[in-house]
């Protein structure tokens, strides 16, 4: 198997969002939740699923930020308490567990070059899609919802 690194996205990036009130945060296209189920919200930095009663984030993340026809951003949450930003070289975050991931691979270029399925594990798409050159990087997506899950980069 291939050696790969997932990273939850950086904290610092949505800690000014939480300061803001209902109509500051609809006007930017986001909205503070309460989550209300096990297993319903995926935070983007911790890569653990929120608790229910938890406060969380929902809004539009652009995660592929190429100039080109896959040019993409889609939602994600992020828990207001979070914790750590998971950083793991060869280990899968618990969030992909029980879920059906959409995983693409593109080049630098921001061109797709290959794409598919899997259950809970995708290590298998991984090695087989950095096992081409020309990947610089695979996004997981959960694919019953659409939300981007995580980037996944070669280690």
């Amino acid at each position: 198997m291939m050696s790969f690194r997932i990273r939850g996205l950086d904290a610092v990036q949505f800690e000014p969002l939480f300061a803001l009130d209902a109509a500051a945060l609809a006007a930017r296209g986001m909205q503070r939740v309460t989550i209300d189920a096990p297993r319903a919200a995926p935070c983007r930095v911790t890569l653990e699923d929120a608790e229910p009663g938890e406060q969380a984030l929902l809004l539009s993340f652009l995660h592929q930020p190429a100039h080109s026809p896959y040019r993409a951003s889609g939602p994600i949450f992020v828990r207001q308490a979070y914790r750590t930003t998971f950083d793991r070289i060869d280990t899968l975050p618990p969030v992909f567990d029980g879920r059906l991931l959409s995983v693409r691979a593109y080049d630098a270029d921001g061109m797709m070059r290959h794409a598919d399925v899997a259950q809970s594990d995708p290590r298998a798409l991984f090695d087989a899609f950095f096992s081409d050159a020309a990947v610089a990087h695979i996004d997981v997506h959960y694919a019953r919802r659409g939300c981007f899950g995580a980037r996944v980069e070669r280690a």
